[in-house]
Parts: structure tokens; C-alpha cells; sequence
């Protein structure tokens, strides 16, 4: 996860608010972290004192790196969940990349408990949304967060499993991990 300078691009929604745009330029992190998981290398990076983003590194990690308390607490929560003794995570998020309708996708998300899937039309209804399943399902797909903010746990109304940032096996294999395959 790369960095740049902080003076970032942004767009403006219908309501005249601004939000992130095509190619928005993202804060350094304060803080990076590099983990081993049954999925191969994961990495987070923190904004002050909040969970920024998070993706599987092309690499294997080097020695984990932990920069400040909101990155030890991610890397305990993400050795319970692996482990199959955490169904959820506490680590405080930065969902500011989002525009406000990819933050009320998120959050929504967030309630979906371990272990059940929900179709993008029901995430769509759950977010007063119910005619935009594209829009929500573009939101879930904009998820800076996988695994934490659970994207993994929507799925198509046909019980096809849809799309996963990380790719369909890595979708399949968390869905199993929880009980729902």
C-alpha cells in the first residue's frame, strides 16, 4: 500500500458534498502493518488512530511491523478470527475515503453477523435503498476494509456468490470459515 502526498483530489455528490475522487491521492498511514494469515499476507494501514485499509499483500510479509495500538489490536483480533475465536472485530475505522452513501453501505455491513449472508437486494433494502443493488453492490465492492467490514458475507439472490475484491476463492474460503458453505 503505497502513499502519496496528501493533498487530495476529490469530486462533488448531488447534495454539493465532497468525497474522494477517480484517483484521489491518499494520506501517508501513520502506521503499517504486515501479517500472516491462512490466506497468505495481509496489510493494514492506519490513519492516526483508526484502521484505514486493509488487502492482501502481493508478498510475503517480513517480520510483523506494528506501529501503535490500534495496529496491535487488529493483528490480535485478526489471529482470534483466523483462529475461530472472534466473530467480529472492535478496531476503530477511518471510513473517510467513503461518500456517504458508501459509509451507510459499510456500516450496514458491519451488522451482518457471523456466519449468515444477505443478497445485495436485501443489503439495498437495509440501507433505504431498495431499488439500488447495483449501487450498494459498487459500494460493498469499494470496501477499503475486507474482512473487517465483512463484505465477504454478501452474496447474489441466486446463492451465487457474486464478486470479492480479493477474488472468488479467498471469498469462498472465508464464507466457509464461518459456517456458511
Amino acid at each position: 500500500m503505497s502513499c502519496q502526498s496528501p493533498n487530495a483530489r476529490t469530486r462533488t455528490d448531488a447534495q454539493g458534498r465532497t468525497a474522494p475522487g477517480r484517483g484521489a491521492i491518499r494520506p501517508c498511514p501513520s502506521a503499517s502493518v504486515r501479517v500472516l494469515s491462512p490466506l497468505g499476507a495481509i496489510e493494514a494501514a492506519f490513519n492516526a488512530r483508526r484502521l484505514a485499509r486493509l488487502g492482501f499483500a502481493a508478498r510475503a510479509p517480513e517480520a510483523v511491523r506494528v506501529g501503535n495500538r490500534t495496529a496491535r489490536q487488529l493483528v490480535r483480533e485478526l489471529a482470534a478470527y483466523f483462529r475461530g475465536d472472534a466473530t467480529g472485530f472492535l478496531t476503530p475505522l477511518d471510513l473517510d475515503s467513503g461518500t456517504p452513501f458508501q459509509r451507510k453501505v459499510w456500516e450496514e455491513l458491519r451488522r451482518i453477523p457471523f456466519g449468515t449472508t444477505l443478497s445485495y437486494g436485501e443489503l439495498a433494502r437495509r440501507v433505504g435503498a431498495p431499488r439500488a443493488a447495483r449501487a450498494v453492490g459498487r459500494a460493498v465492492g469499494a470496501n477499503p476494509i475486507p474482512i473487517v467490514i465483512p463484505c465477504h458475507r454478501v452474496i447474489r439472490s441466486n446463492g451465487d456468490l457474486g464478486g470479492f475484491s480479493a477474488g472468488l476463492e479467498i471469498k469462498r474460503w472465508l464464507l466457509r470459515h464461518e459456517g456458511c458453505l
